[in-house]
């Protein structure tokens, strides 16, 4: 079984590149946490295959909440990165999240149609 992580981007927030990366690495970091709680077999296997991760566009944060709900409800462990608002942001603001580890061709199920980042 091949594994992935998915984060979400808000598009619609105009983010520099290195604020991105930051948030998304916060996702990342965050996701993975929560799953070596309830899924550390699934978390040692991913870390075996290299730790595939991707980075989609979402365009709002409509968008970003629906596709992390259609991820927890198909059983993926997903978190929600919200921003002090130190730089770019305003204090609150959610900018990303993310999905899994998990099965590829599942998580593509539910985000296969974003665009990359």
């Amino acid at each position: 079984m091949e594994l992935k992580q998915v984060i979400l981007v808000r598009s619609d927030l105009n983010m520099s590149k290195g604020k991105i990366a930051a948030q998304a690495a916060h996702a990342s970091v965050d996701c993975v946490l929560k799953a070596l709680k309830t899924k550390k077999d699934l978390v040692k296997e991913w870390r075996k295959e290299g730790m595939m991760k991707i980075a989609l566009k979402v365009d709002s944060l409509k968008d970003l909440h629906k596709y992390l709900q259609e991820a927890k409800d198909f059983g993926f462990v997903t978190c929600t990165i919200t921003d002090a608002g130190h730089t770019y942001v305003a204090p609150g603001t959610v900018t990303c999240g993310c999905i899994g580890p998990g099965n590829i061709d599942e998580i593509d199920q539910i985000t296969g149609k974003l665009k990359i980042l």
